[in-house]
């Protein structure tokens, strides 16, 4: 994990892999050591010993006689039960549950490349608490359409070489303490970041952020260090209601997939760890009892696209959450991997574990297998965000025609915020009753829709105002033809398939 300690490398993070009734592991452990500074990604500092492998997991089998493995962080998160009573106050890394907590957020990248996206934050005065960069700007997707132009000015070589000429606008969202505030600073350092609307002073561009859409004001088409980035500005209290709550769905989705984070902060690691809790969850109660790891992860990176306006017009690669996937499989382990054990009802069933590479080779798709029992699925509907919840039992209520007085009195009992006693919440006979119903599936997803609908529409409808005319019109040209594209490379490599099979 990282912490607020300013010293060296001192933190162990030890990774066992789980597969059911499967060999255990070689013997062979490895080791890797963290960065603790609070505003960096912990790079990887391995062990001098040469066949010690670059994966952020670490094997650890306990004994020869063990026919068992499992993944896990120093704690049992099961056993914590910290996303069911977390103190979303804390202010300091020594807080958090546990030492080595959230360090699955943290994914390895090129570190000349981390360098040379760190200094673009450098190049604000306004104080960012919090930081990531997204995309495929950032991590590889295959099949993804490289940039019509030159889209860089004068970028550093790290970031020329890491995209391979694709020349690919950089993505950043920033976390901040107050909004006005940091935008009456960024105004008087960067007036040339904004739209007409800046003109109207903070007060304005802070109104709009907040008031309108999922509580994000984006700049876009911005020159920083020669690197051309868009970057949005969100509220640390906005951003952590998202992804504990769900109530928008539009940065939590984002951190369902793999992010580079720039600079951290307890509160929102924290946060995420639960957002990324329930998108697993979510990803279960839409798949059947046997599915692939791949199904997994797309069916979870999905989520944010679900009521989407740009997947309904020909502004995004339908074809987008797969080649997200099948070109980060590596990220997406190491981001679900230690969520994985330690929930009781999935787990990987693949002779594939019993190989010590498999959580680095991106070509494996494991098998996978959750429990159906209506306990445990009852279990993880209760346990979903409580603003996504609600929206779920109000379908049900409908569909099972629950009177209106005993629906109510039903969700007093289940609103977690009045509860005398801090328990883990389980699931009665209504979740047990939504977990069995066949059309859970279907409920599910009219609800992630329900979600992100309007707050992603009024996100695209602020764009003209935040972003001007000009910028907006040739973002939307941009997306039209790296739709275009990417249709043609599937197109290509649909008919190269063709042509193998005959």
């Amino acid at each position: 994990m990282l912490s607020s300690r300013n010293g060296g490398p001192y933190t162990l993070w030890r990774l066992q892999t789980r597969c059911s009734s499967l060999p255990r592991l070689p013997a062979s452990t490895r080791y890797f050591a963290i960065d603790s500074r609070s505003t960096s990604d912990s790079p990887l500092l391995l062990s001098a010993n040469s066949n010690l492998t670059k994966s952020p997991f670490l094997y650890n089998v306990s004994s020869p006689s063990s026919s068992k493995a499992s993944l896990s962080t120093s704690s049992s998160l099961s056993d914590a039960d910290w996303d069911q009573n977390p103190n979303l106050q804390i202010s300091n890394f020594s807080e958090l549950p546990s030492k080595d907590f959230g360090v699955n957020q943290h994914m390895i990248i090129n570190q000349e490349f981390k360098e040379a996206l760190r200094q673009i934050l450098w190049q604000f005065r306004a104080p960012i608490r919090y930081a990531f960069a997204y995309g495929s700007g950032v991590f590889s997707q295959n099949g993804s359409a490289a940039s019509s132009s030159p889209t860089h000015p004068s970028a550093p070589a790290a970031i020329k070489n890491m995209q391979q000429g694709s020349g690919k606008m950089i993505d950043f969202i920033f976390g901040v303490s107050y909004s006005q505030h940091w935008h009456d600073l960024n105004l008087t350092q960067h007036r040339d970041h904004y739209s007409g609307l800046g003109s109207l002073g903070s007060y304005a561009v802070s109104q709009v952020q907040d008031r309108f859409g999922a509580g994000v004001y984006f700049n876009t088409h911005i020159t920083v260090n020669g690197t051309l980035i868009k970057y949005g500005v969100v509220n640390l209290d906005t951003l952590c209601q998202d992804l504990t709550q769900w109530n928008t769905l539009y940065l939590a989705g984002r951190l369902h997939k793999p992010v580079k984070i720039l600079r951290d902060h307890p509160k929102v690691r924290l946060a995420n760890q639960m957002n990324l809790l329930s998108a697993l969850r979510v990803a279960l109660l839409l798949l059947p009892e046997k599915f692939s790891e791949f199904e997994l992860y797309s069916t979870i990176a999905g989520i944010s696209y679900m009521g989407d306006l740009r997947m309904v017009l020909p502004a995004e690669d339908p074809g987008k959450v797969r080649n997200i996937v099948s070109g980060q499989m590596t990220h997406f382990r190491r981001l679900y991997a230690p969520l994985i054990n330690n929930l009781p009802n999935v787990m990987f069933q693949d002779p594939r574990c019993s190989q010590a590479d498999w959580i680095d080779d991106s070509d494996a798709i494991l098998g996978m297998a959750q429990d159906m029992d209506p306990v445990k699925r009852g279990n993880m509907v209760r346990r979903l965000p409580e603003s996504f919840r609600e929206k779920l039992y109000f379908q049900y209520q409908g569909r099972y025609a629950i009177p209106r007085v005993e629906f109510d009195k039903m969700m007093e009992e289940s609103n977690d915020t009045k509860q005398d006693v801090v328990r883990r919440p389980q699931g009665g006979p209504f979740e047990r009753r939504i977990a069995g119903d066949e059309k859970l599936q279907e409920e599910v997803s009219t609800s992630i829709m329900k979600t992100i609908r309007w707050p992603s529409t009024i996100q695209t409808i602020k764009g003209p105002l935040t972003a001007g005319i000009g910028k907006s019109w040739n973002y939307i040209k941009e997306k039209r033809e790296k739709h275009r594209k990417s249709q043609a490379v599937a197109a290509a490599a649909a008919a190269k398939s063709d042509a193998k099979k005959e």
